[in-house]
């Protein structure tokens, strides 16, 4: 009995501390490397608080990179990933109003998880570019914005088709946990 409680009692505590979306990007054009900006936001009303990915260039998940293989973008939360992701993110921009911008390092505890920015957030969009596989040579017709649809701050859409690929953008939610994809074909 005691070994039945102290286990309902870990599992209740740490859900009660972790991010409650999951952010998956999954590259499976073998001809184009993703580089882009990841983002999470507030659904309920405003906007804000609103979290990008704020990289000395951008997150990259390079061509044929996907759960498959085991080399798929995983990020449970800000913090984590930053130990536990093939793509780490260094600092996050976080906007807390349209006026008001901070950069903050991945462990700062302003984004750690259950903190009142990631309770209050989930993953919702992308800023994407894709370049040519291994190379700095981009396809500026396979660009743009992709999102969960409609994503009522940024407007992107979550499905887009382009002569190069398709990338889109979907959510599964099991026990509680959104997972969120970015799927590029």
């Amino acid at each position: 009995m005691k070994k039945i409680f102290t286990i309902l009692t870990l599992s209740l505590l740490s859900s009660a501390y972790a991010q409650h979306s999951i952010m998956i990007v999954n590259n499976y054009s073998t001809t184009f490397d993703f580089q882009g900006k990841i983002g999470a936001h507030n659904f309920a009303g405003s906007c804000y608080p609103y979290v990008t990915s704020n990289t000395p260039t951008s997150i990259v998940v390079p061509a044929d990179s996907h759960q498959g293989n085991g080399k798929e973008l995983a990020y449970k939360n800000f913090r984590d990933q930053f130990t536990s992701s093939l793509y780490p993110t260094t600092n996050w921009t976080l906007q807390t109003t349209a006026t008001n911008s901070s950069v903050r390092s991945w462990n700062h505890p302003s984004i750690a998880p259950g903190g009142v920015i990631s309770e209050n957030v989930k993953w919702a969009s992308s800023q994407f570019q894709m370049y040519y596989a291994g190379t700095s040579t981009p396809e500026p017709g396979f660009s743009g914005q992709i999102g969960e649809s409609p994503d009522p701050c940024t407007g992107a859409p979550g499905y887009t088709s382009t002569s190069y690929g398709d990338i889109e953008w979907f959510n599964i939610t099991v026990a509680n946990v959104t997972y969120s994809y970015l799927q590029i074909y």
